[in-house]
């Protein structure tokens, strides 16, 4: 719980049960981890509002998408968004217009008009691209005086 946040702006925290209950739509914002890793999967949209929309923007690993898939063809979750795929490694940032898409998971997930997906941009922002210039500046100083680099800065 961040305490910060909650002290700034009115914050309700419920289980993830009380959550998929209640909201109509659920927005993902949280890392991948052992917890979090399928967190919706059968179990949590059997608990969700028929037609719920549901946005991942964190992590392909807390979705389990084929399970999506079947929740989206009865109607269960009416909206899904995504910029975030677990076997996303060679799909996004590569035009494959010319070619068979392989994958169909994500092949299904294109046929429905009620889903989105765009390519993950969590890293375009102005801090995100200052650290990652620092970082790379930090590891031609590193590589040009032969030290070690530290993995943080």
């Amino acid at each position: 719980q961040n305490e910060e946040l909650k002290n700034k702006i009115k914050v309700t925290y419920v289980s993830l049960e009380t959550l998929c209950k209640e909201a109509e739509i659920i927005s993902l914002h949280c890392p991948l981890n052992e917890a979090t890793k399928y967190i919706i999967c059968q179990g949590s949209i059997a608990w969700m509002k028929q037609g719920v929309m549901l946005i991942n923007t964190s992590r392909g690993g807390l979705v389990k998408t084929k399970v999506v898939i079947e929740a989206l063809k009865t109607g269960k979750v009416g909206y899904f968004g995504m910029d975030v795929y677990e076997e996303e490694e060679h799909l996004f940032f590569d035009d494959h217009s010319e070619e068979i898409l392989l994958d169909e998971t994500i092949a299904r997930l294109l046929t429905f008009r009620n889903v989105l997906i765009t390519g993950h941009q969590a890293f375009l922002t102005k801090e995100a691209l200052k650290n990652i210039a620092s970082t790379t500046i930090n590891n031609l100083d590193c590589f040009q005086s032969k030290s070690d680099c530290p993995t943080e800065l």
